[in-house]
């Protein structure tokens, strides 16, 4: 039995980094005020979270007063899609969006649905992109809003976000993009790409959970989401959660250094995995774009093998991996993106999502392929 931990689940969570856990340490203990009191012990804490929300401003090319802290990408995907129905229903009422998007997303357009909001879910092809000319055709007089995630949290397809952006520009209209999976793992430039409102979340890229953020273009008229006191301006009440905010800020600093160098050292992985999978295994299929796809997803099909049961036997080897989003364990359903891509209800319970990071190696995904030869066959034969 293979007795060390595997983790290969990275799209789900990231470990924190150690230099994250070493920056948020003393805002719990030496620097505990609340950011609010008017006292000089509380200037340096106010000071620092500005500080924070410049580093993130500038990795987007935004302005630090476009940076607002959330606990979250799902809550930073409910106010960016609620506010801008609310802020925008005058015009009208109706919400572009995809099938492939995250819970986050989808269950907030069904909420709204519930309020008399009219959403289009746009279709994808069999890589997971949408087609521009089918989003053109669904814009309507009353359309509002179009989200549209950065890469897809299963599959890993990049979209292609310039031209979805200038198509919502084109047609005066509002554009979100979820890019939880993306923040930190890919180059965004929210003037060049025309986003106007940007979610992510710190435990994606080597940051603590509980603590994300949203940007919202400055001409954007959109209202506070949570009411009380005048926490980041008025428009996120609730005391800061400062060792979050700040440990979020260290892992960007870190992983967009980094990030060039990661991104290969992962999509090489990537690429030496898949290789194995392809000529060593028969009836596996690789499912999403393999040119524009987020480094180190991988998400395999092994045909006539159960994802459920298979992902049971991999962790008894102490390998961690998935069967898609993490939000969504626990579900019986087949993955509503697999079946957006054309799988049917039973091939898309044959697919695992290994998700990888620069904290693995070769020699882990040797073990994980040789387990693999040992459990796949064994599964195929219970039929």
């Amino acid at each position: 039995m293979n007795d060390k931990l595997i983790y290969l689940d990275n799209a789900a969570t990231t470990k924190t980094r150690p230099e994250v856990l070493e920056a948020m340490l003393p805002y719990f203990s030496t620097y505990y005020a609340n950011p609010s009191a008017v006292y000089n012990f509380s200037s340096k804490i106010r000071n620092d979270i500005a500080m924070a929300r410049e580093i993130i401003a500038d990795s987007l090319s935004a302005n630090s007063r476009e940076i607002y802290f959330t606990s979250g990408g799902t809550e930073s995907d409910n106010w960016a899609i609620k506010l801008t129905a609310s802020a925008y229903e005058t015009k009208g009422k109706h919400i572009i969006t995809s099938k492939i998007e995250h819970p986050a997303v989808l269950n907030t357009c069904a909420y709204l649905e519930g309020l008399g909001y009219e959403i289009t879910y746009l279709n994808v092809d069999n890589e997971g992109f949408v087609s521009l000319e089918e989003l053109e055709k669904s814009i309507r007089a009353d359309t509002v809003l179009i989200s549209i995630m950065f890469a897809n949290n299963e599959i890993g397809t990049i979209q292609n976000i310039k031209a979805i952006g200038e198509i919502a520009q084109k047609n005066s209209l509002v554009f979100h993009t979820d890019a939880v999976q993306a923040y930190a793992h890919a180059n965004i430039d929210v003037k060049e790409l025309g986003i106007d409102l940007l979610s992510a979340s710190a435990h994606k890229f080597g940051g603590p959970k509980g603590v994300g953020f949203l940007y919202i273009n400055s001409e954007l008229k959109i209202k506070s989401f949570i009411h009380g006191g005048s926490q980041e301006r008025k428009r996120r009440a609730g005391t800061e959660n400062v060792p979050g905010i700040i440990g979020m800020a260290k892992a960007a600093d870190l992983s967009l250094a980094d990030m060039n160098k990661s991104g290969e050292y992962t999509k090489n992985l990537q690429n030496y995995l898949i290789e194995r999978l392809r000529n060593e295994f028969e009836g596996v299929h690789i499912n999403g774009s393999l040119e524009k796809r987020l480094p180190g997803n991988i998400n395999v099909r092994f045909e006539k093998v159960s994802s459920e049961l298979l992902l049971i036997m991999l962790d008894n080897k102490n390998i961690c991996v998935s069967a898609g989003s993490a939000c969504s364990s626990g579900s019986l359903e087949p993955s509503h993106v697999l079946l957006a891509i054309g799988l049917d209800a039973d091939a898309a319970r044959e697919c695992i999502r290994i998700s990888l990071s620069d904290d693995n190696t070769k020699e882990e995904l040797d073990v994980l392929v040789e387990v693999l030869k040992e459990v796949v066959p064994r599964l195929r034969a219970m039929g």
